[in-house]
């Protein structure tokens, strides 16, 4: 007899509680930290814990400079500064990503241009960041996203060619590899978040990382209120160019470098868990699990479902197919939701382009960019990603495979009962 959904007043597969909570902080993280209060050096640019701590992520990326920042959207922010980016240019970067990506353009009076997705990796497509490209064009950001990098080798490639700046948005593809290379090593710029979701939590935080001179010393100003501050030398307060507050502190960088001790540990149970939930939901007509190349990783900072009513024999539009499963499959205690709601086009922000005030930076003089238009329908496969998918929590320690079973186990009831599923009522 099939066991009755939980929808439907059945036992929950999933007990409550059963997902445990991420990032896992051991006691030698926390004694780390005390140690740097005991030390009373809590902050600057040049203190011990963050010194320590951009010597190391530099040389685990492979990378000559890391410059430690407050978050990843200032990391962001700082790349886009350094590669000159200014009124009257644009971006490029995808629309299906954290608003970061492009708020980092408009922080510089640049202007954000999106191009779609490809519809197997969620990565930005080559083929469509070309149709973008114009004569105003400064940069491309890539967004690694979820932990799976984006095709890298062609993007590059474009940018050679169109003589354009590649900035990589790494913040959620700490330790990801692309044809055996990390994240963060693939551009010009990268940069990383460690806020507390993120593979490498650190409360907050950011870093930016980079093999020249040149940008380094331009995120170093951006970090800390344009200035050029040396060790062992008095500042001198002279601003060389717009800066703001960006410097982290000795606390969070402390929490980051024991974080960093265990990313490569932590990242493998990730990919075991990925690795093994794809497997199995690969057999369920209508499920679709992460795509990932033969020629990267994927770290699995969020785990995508993507599905298919044709496949499952149900006659129903994806957006309404995937609220019902959704929704069943919380009640029998699978942790899944959404991640975005709509393109970033869709942000109040992009539909009335008030900027600054007055329309800035699309009204700047040096740009004319008033006409620059952002609609979710220029963004097809985003729209469709977005409207038939969501994301499963719990892939990641201090969870184990007797979780990532019972969420296997939740599907295989939920999809043996469709016709009860699509009964399920849902609100809009």
């Amino acid at each position: 007899m099939t066991e009755r959904l939980a929808i439907y007043g059945g036992n929950p597969l999933i007990p409550k509680g059963s997902e445990k909570r991420w990032p896992v902080i051991p006691d030698e993280d926390i004694e780390e930290v005390k140690k740097v209060l005991e030390s009373r050096v809590l902050f600057g640019v040049h203190a011990p814990q963050v010194k320590s701590l951009e010597k190391e992520w530099a040389d685990y990326v492979g990378v000559k400079y890391c410059v430690a920042v407050n978050s990843g959207t200032a990391g962001l922010h700082a790349a886009v500064a350094a590669a000159g980016v200014g009124p009257g240019d644009e971006v490029i970067t995808s629309p299906f990503t954290f608003l970061s990506s492009a708020s980092s353009v408009l922080h510089h009076n640049g202007i954000p241009v999106f191009a779609d997705i490809d519809p197997e990796t969620y990565n930005i497509d080559p083929e469509r960041i070309k149709e973008k490209i114009t004569e105003k064009t400064k940069a491309i950001i890539p967004v690694h996203i979820h932990g799976l990098p984006a095709d890298m080798e062609e993007i590059n490639k474009i940018a050679k060619d169109n003589k354009l700046i590649v900035i990589e948005d790494a913040c959620q593809a700490h330790g990801a590899e692309y044809k055996g290379r990390k994240t963060g090593r693939l551009g010009d710029m990268a940069a990383f978040s460690m806020q507390e979701s993120k593979n490498l939590p650190a409360i907050d935080g950011g870093l930016f990382t980079t093999d020249s001179d040149e940008y380094r010393e331009k995120a170093e100003m951006v970090r800390m209120f344009g200035e050029v501050v040396e060790p062992g030398k008095k500042r001198a307060y002279n601003a060389y160019t717009l800066g703001w507050m960006y410097r982290t502190n000795e606390l969070i960088s402390a929490l980051a470098r024991c974080q960093l001790k265990r990313l490569d540990a932590n990242n493998d149970i990730r990919i075991k868990f990925g690795k093994y939930i794809s497997r199995e939901l690969n057999k369920i007509p209508g499920v679709i699990p992460p795509y990932v190349p033969h020629d990267r990783t994927h770290v699995y900072h969020i785990f995508r479902v993507r599905l298919d009513p044709k496949a499952a024999g149900v006659n129903m539009k994806p957006r309404d197919f995937r609220l019902k499963v959704q929704k069943a499959l919380q009640a029998e205690g699978v942790g899944c939701g959404e991640w975005l709601s709509a393109p970033l086009t869709e942000q109040e922000l992009f539909r009335v382009k008030e900027g600054y005030g007055k329309g800035c930076p699309w009204t700047c003089p040096h740009h004319g960019g008033a006409d620059v238009r952002y609609s979710a329908e220029d963004y097809p496969e985003a729209v469709k990603l977005i409207d038939g998918s969501f994301i499963i929590g719990g892939i990641h320690p201090p969870n184990t495979m007797e979780l990532m079973e019972l969420i296997i186990e939740s599907f295989r009831k939920v999809f043996s009962q469709l016709d009860e599923v699509m009964k399920v009522k849902v609100e809009e």
